[in-house]
């Protein structure tokens, strides 16, 4: 099972939740440009982004651009950070990475896809890389642009299983995983697939990957609120709501905003969830949480 990299989410704090509570088998860091790494303007916020606690390993950091040149430049430096692994996202439909020619736009420009993955283990040294992407652009590619990547022999290829054009909207396709199996069989038997896409909860991980073949699942969206996810428990409304507490301890009153998109996700479904949220979302500071939590704790039947 591997937590899969988010951007603004999966920070330190997000991953030390997850590590307390239920790790995964594979950490995946919040992905960063590699132009950006080899600029002197953006290279502070890439390496704050890349920075990792030891007991974290394993951990692959995630990367994306549109030059080939500059994945191998921070595929060296990355390698010598002590990463397990370089994934390089494929997949991400935001217009300004698109902009770039990176994320989802490479699904277009396969040569340069390949041309990437290329530069990327030249610069890895013994590093395994891997890559995460969709199933296509507009529709169904498998047949020629998994195929692809699958010839590259990446070490892992994690597969949301949904269009560009789908986002995150719609239904995941999980029911094309056999077929992406059937290709890393024929093109490169030494590549895990992953799976990427809706799964709410471990026992549905595990009956995917029974019935589909898969080597393993990334969860994403699930894990928001829940860093007891990879645990399968189900935790009370006191836990959860110590947990805000707890995350927002470990921002050490910096980026307070950046907390605040986890509310939403800790705080739903009990009896006077809306309310208290909406006092979280008021909040202007670590102590200011606690007190609402805590008083909240308090008046509950």
């Amino acid at each position: 099972m591997a937590q899969a990299p988010m951007s603004g989410v999966t920070d330190g704090a997000f991953r030390l939740m997850l590590l307390k509570y239920g790790r995964p088998d594979v950490f995946w860091t919040e992905f960063i440009s590699v132009a950006a790494l080899n600029s002197p303007k953006g290279r502070k916020y890439c390496l704050d982004t890349l920075k990792f606690n030891l007991k974290e390993k394993p951990i692959v950091a995630q990367i994306f651009g549109g030059e080939p040149a500059q994945f191998e430049k921070a595929a060296k430096e990355i390698a010598k950070m002590g990463f397990d692994g370089i994934d390089i996202n494929m997949g991400c439909p935001d217009r300004d990475i698109e902009k770039q020619g990176a994320g989802s736009m490479l699904i277009k420009n396969p040569e340069l896809a390949k041309e990437i993955i290329r530069a990327t283990k030249r610069g890895a040294g013994n590093i395994p890389v891997s890559v995460k992407t969709r199933i296509g652009y507009n529709k169904n590619e498998i047949s020629t642009w998994i195929k692809t990547i699958l010839q590259e022999n990446v070490a892992v290829l994690t597969v949301h299983f949904r269009t560009k054009k789908e986002m995150y909207s719609g239904r995941a396709h999980w029911e094309l995983a056999k077929e992406i199996i059937g290709l890393r069989d024929k093109y490169a038997p030494k590549t895990l697939i992953l799976g990427n896409g809706d799964v709410k909860s471990l026992a549905e991980a595990h009956k995917l990957i029974k019935e589909t073949g898969l080597d393993g699942v990334m969860i994403g969206r699930s894990l928001l609120g829940d860093p007891w996810f990879f645990t399968g428990k189900s935790p009370t409304i006191p836990e959860r709501l110590n947990a805000v507490v707890e995350h927002s301890k470990l921002y050490k009153g910096e980026h307070f905003d950046t907390l605040k998109k986890h509310f939403h996700a800790y705080v739903k479904n009990f009896v006077g969830a809306k309310e208290l949220r909406e006092q979280l979302m008021k909040s202007k500071n670590i102590k200011g949480v606690k007190k609402i939590i805590q008083d909240f704790l308090k008046n509950m039947v």
